[in-house]
């Protein structure tokens, strides 16, 4: 079980843990997901839709932003949300919790993070953190250049404030941004010829598992406290979880590693396989996590949740 952060939600969750199996009937046969029109929760979303429709669940998917999903979730108009990132959602999470009307469940994914990123070539080299780049050697390698995404961006400004504040000796560097795909093609380009580069780097991200992709150490927080760590958690509307023990005790005990949701966003938004089969695959591949998932959970009408999803598979 993950570590929950409201009263409300660590009695439910406890109450289902202390019953063993959740036998109390669902009122809902429906999961209104929301999905921003990001790969990692398209994919994640995906996986879970076809998790739960063998339990006698269909899923519907709402294409809203994250700040629209987080107003839907209070008004009733949807029921879960798999990409809670915090702290970057900070405000219209802390609106929708006073409101009591979500319940967080904790992390879906364990090992979220940003920073100063470069190739496993150069941090296996001994660049390791952050602080290192203040040294006058190392920044020669580095052309005195750190890559960025959007100018105007929330990260492309934490960078340039670092470079003003002299942090790690940055002031005489140049933060270079561009678009997401202009930043990577530079890290492609560099790592074809095994240059050092440094860059804004996060995980998970199918830059990843591509570029052999390493986050440096960032004691003074420039991305953020606790070296850049985010958390990505699974919201549901407060009246869902309560009426649908069966499904939350599920939404609860769904967890993956940022290196698995990498692979996945690889799959689909690299290679550009279909969705729906990187879903399936993603379960066939992984039995010991899909019985995790659905310990102590059962189908609809009260049957074995893992044979049939087995079944299905």
């Amino acid at each position: 079980m993950k570590t929950h952060t409201t009263t409300l939600t660590m009695t439910l969750i406890a109450g289902l843990t202390l019953a063993g199996p959740a036998t109390a009937a669902d009122r809902d046969d429906q999961l209104r997901l929301v999905v921003p029109p990001w790969p990692g929760v398209t994919v994640k979303s995906e996986i879970f839709a076809q998790l739960i429709e063998p339990l006698g669940y269909t899923t519907s998917k709402q294409q809203l932003s994250s700040t629209v999903g987080y107003n839907t979730l209070q008004t009733g108009d949807s029921d879960a949300f798999l990409a809670g990132w915090m702290p970057a959602q900070q405000e219209s999470y802390d609106a929708a919790m006073e409101a009591d009307a979500i319940v967080d469940l904790g992390n879906n994914v364990n090992g979220a993070r940003m920073g100063f990123a470069v190739p496993d070539y150069v941090y296996e080299a001994g660049i390791t953190s952050a602080e290192q780049l203040g040294d006058p050697e190392v920044a020669k390698r580095f052309d005195k250049t750190v890559y960025s995404i959007e100018s105007g961006s929330t990260v492309t400004d934490m960078l340039n404030q670092a470079i003003e504040a002299d942090t790690y000796g940055l002031s005489d560097w140049e933060g270079m941004s561009s678009s997401t795909p202009g930043m990577l093609s530079e890290v492609e380009a560099a790592v074809d010829e095994d240059r050092w580069i440094v860059f804004y780097g996060w995980t998970p991200h199918w830059m990843v598992p591509e570029y052999n992709t390493r986050i440096l150490d960032d004691p003074e927080g420039v991305y953020g406290a606790d070296n850049g760590r985010s958390d990505v958690k699974t919201i549901v509307a407060t009246s869902y979880a309560e009426a649908n023990p069966n499904l939350t005790r599920l939404l609860d005990q769904f967890v993956i590693s940022a290196d698995e949701q990498s692979e996945f966003i690889r799959d689909y938004s690299l290679k550009e396989r279909e969705l729906e089969a990187v879903a399936h695959d993603w379960l066939a591949s992984h039995p010991e996590q899909v019985a995790e998932f659905l310990e102590g959970v059962e189908t609809r009408n009260g049957g074995n949740a893992l044979d049939a999803v087995e079944a299905s598979l």
